[in-house]
């Protein structure tokens, strides 16, 4: 079992910066990769970025150049850092750890004023 917890969402005007920060416990050495995932209202659950165990990165193609996903092993905490906010960030991002399943932090709400 793998608990995650989220936290760093907020309300940030357009063109500002948020960190959110996910805390995993439990079974951490059994995690192959991390992720940040974004779900908006009546939208499907969509990825942000992911990382897996040896550093590597993906993103999806509206947050690149944006975000920037990084981990901390030695505090089991992965990171989303969020610049250059847009309107359409506005989501609640769930945090996600992968071993032989899926696990899912609460969620934190990010939104953004125009």
């Amino acid at each position: 079992q793998v608990q995650l917890v989220e936290s760093g969402g907020g309300l940030v005007q357009a063109g500002g910066s948020l960190r959110l920060s996910c805390a995993a416990s439990g079974s951490i050495f059994r995690i192959n990769a991390m992720g940040w995932y974004r779900q908006a209202p009546g939208m499907q659950r969509e990825l942000v970025a992911s990382i897996t165990s040896s550093g590597s990165t993906n993103y999806a193609d509206s947050v690149k150049g944006r975000f920037t996903i990084s981990r901390d092993n030695a505090n089991n905490t992965v990171y989303l850092q969020m610049n250059s906010l847009k309107p359409e960030d506005t989501a609640v991002y769930y945090c996600k750890a992968t071993t032989s399943l899926n696990y899912w932090g609460q969620g934190t709400q990010v939104t953004v004023s125009s």
